[in-house]
């Protein structure tokens, strides 16, 4: 390293705010909590200074860190960041201060959870700086275990069904995953760093076996259907940090490794596979809202209603289009902060009610009226309401991918008038009507929300405006590393290329 290293020390920051709590003695629940705050402000500060340092007419990894790790092997520490990549990093550590904040509820283990907390922070970060296909597996999995423990420790009545069948789910992805990793391993000349493999080209049935592989990894997380069961009960027991974590980062792993590795390493595959990709974004674009529509849990509704939003980022990326797939990516940071802002909102609901069902409220914009005027406010940026920010990821998703998959675009626009269904009926449901709590209980108990709860939400807020009003900034940082992406797996794949394809030295295709 040459220069500052300014992604490392982003990356282990979080993990020394770990450090330092551990030394803090447990009952010291105040200082504990103060430190975890602190040490998410400062990684986020952190974080900042990427975007000022990123050159935004470069397409490839900028800003990159590279040292020995585990040279027997040939693995690197290896960390880089590109347009795709730069969002994501932002809006994990933007979303973190806000998890810390509404997690004052939290009163069992108090050092353990914020520990828990910060090291899935720097696992997060990880995966989506890593240029090193081994340290990205390593964090890959490392994510798994603060995620588990989140669900099963601090989470409701079903916690611990939910976090083995989280686990599970994802762990039997990841495990298919490694395989393809030592494939490619032996086969690009033992060297786990993604740009050893950028001039080995593969054979067809090659690709094909090896995309599968990731794919399998991919879409679990995302979570595409039918691969989906495990979030909605995972999202439901998970504690409130967990889910907006969960929705706001995690479920873009899988959508960010098709864009990070599928296409670029397997480009034939991609193009081959893409229209099965546009199929199952739609199915569940078209199952995730129907499914929203009956739930009678209002954290449930929210899981699904991910389901739906991530099918959009998934056809985006199928259509393989720039337009399209810059939509993708951004539309990932919009989901993080709408889903993110509505699962911190119905967290700070059941603290005062504890309950999410949803006929059990009624009135509540009467009772609580700032906090139903932020709720309708998150509901209009999740269904693409135009001025907010879903409205600009979903309409160039849909506009880049109905020229090159009309039928599938036409179908999965369907998905927009179900999420106007679905959370505008819940928002008359819970917030409409008569007031169903008592008036002598609304002055003890029901209050409005209070400074701590506005500043984890309300920063939110204001950046759905920003993007929505203004989205420039972002996409220009975006769509020269997309274009370079998606022109580079077309020109591998074309007929010249993939011809002379052959697997590996010394294979048949």
């Amino acid at each position: 390293m040459t220069h500052f290293p300014l992604l490392t020390v982003t990356l282990l920051l979080p993990l020394a705010g770990a450090l330092v709590i551990g030394v803090i003695p447990k009952e010291a629940t105040r200082l504990i909590r103060a430190a975890a705050l602190v040490s998410t402000l400062v990684t986020f500060v952190a974080s900042l200074f990427i975007v000022f340092h990123f050159n935004a007419s470069v397409a490839g990894p900028q800003l990159e860190d590279q040292a020995r790790w585990i040279p027997q092997v040939g693995a690197t520490f290896h960390l880089g960041i590109d347009g795709i990549s730069l969002w994501l990093v932002i809006l994990t550590t933007f979303l973190m201060p806000a998890s810390v904040l509404v997690s004052q509820h939290v009163g069992e283990k108090v050092k353990a959870f914020h520990i828990v907390l910060l090291v899935l922070e720097t696992s997060l970060l990880g995966v989506f700086l890593s240029l090193d296909l081994a340290l990205f597996y390593v964090f890959w999995e490392a994510m798994l275990v603060p995620m588990f423990f989140l669900i099963g420790i601090w989470g409701y009545e079903r916690r611990r069904y939910a976090a083995v069948k989280f686990f599970l789910y994802t762990l039997s992805g990841s495990l298919v995953m490694l395989v393809g990793i030592l494939f490619l391993y032996f086969v690009g000349g033992h060297s786990f760093d993604i740009a050893s493999f950028s001039h080995v080209h593969f054979a067809k049935s090659t690709q094909a076996w090896l995309f599968w592989a990731f794919f399998a990894s991919f879409a679990i997380k995302v979570p595409l259907f039918p691969l989906h069961t495990w979030l909605p009960d995972a999202h439901t027991e998970a504690p409130t940090a967990g889910s907006v974590l969960l929705a706001g980062v995690l479920l873009k792993m899988g959508a960010y490794g098709f864009l990070r590795f599928s296409i670029p390493l397997f480009p034939d595959a991609a193009h081959r596979f893409a229209p099965v990709l546009g199929v199952l974004a739609v199915i569940g674009i078209l199952y995730g809202g129907a499914v929203a529509v009956v739930q009678k849990d209002l954290k449930r509704l929210v899981a699904y209603s991910s389901v739906s939003h991530l099918g959009f980022v998934v056809l985006g990326i199928a259509a393989l289009t720039t337009t399209a797939t810059t939509g993708s990516v951004l539309q990932m940071v919009n989901h993080g902060l709408s889903t993110g802002a509505l699962f911190l909102l119905v967290g700070m609901l059941y603290d005062r009610a504890h309950t999410r069902q949803i006929a059990d409220f009624g009135g509540l914009a009467a009772v609580l009226p700032v906090y139903g005027g932020l709720f309708l406010f998150v509901c209009l940026s999740s269904l693409g309401l135009p001025g907010l920010n879903g409205f600009v990821g979903e309409f160039l998703i849909l506009n880049g991918s109905f020229p090159v998959l009309r039928v599938l675009t036409i179908l999965g626009s369907g998905g927009v008038v179900l999420s106007a269904i679905y959370l505008l009926w819940a928002y008359q449901r819970v917030f409409q009507g008569q007031p169903k709590v008592p008036h002598a209980e609304r002055q003890s108990l029901w209050k409005d929300l209070s400074f701590r709860e506005l500043a984890a939400v309300v920063p939110l807020l204001v950046m759905t405006v920003v993007i929505g009003v203004y989205p420039r900034p972002f996409l220009r940082r975006i769509e020269p590393s997309v274009r370079e992406a998606i022109h580079g797996a077309a020109n591998a794949a074309t007929p010249s290329g993939s011809s002379s394809a052959s697997g590996f030295k010394g294979a048949k295709p």
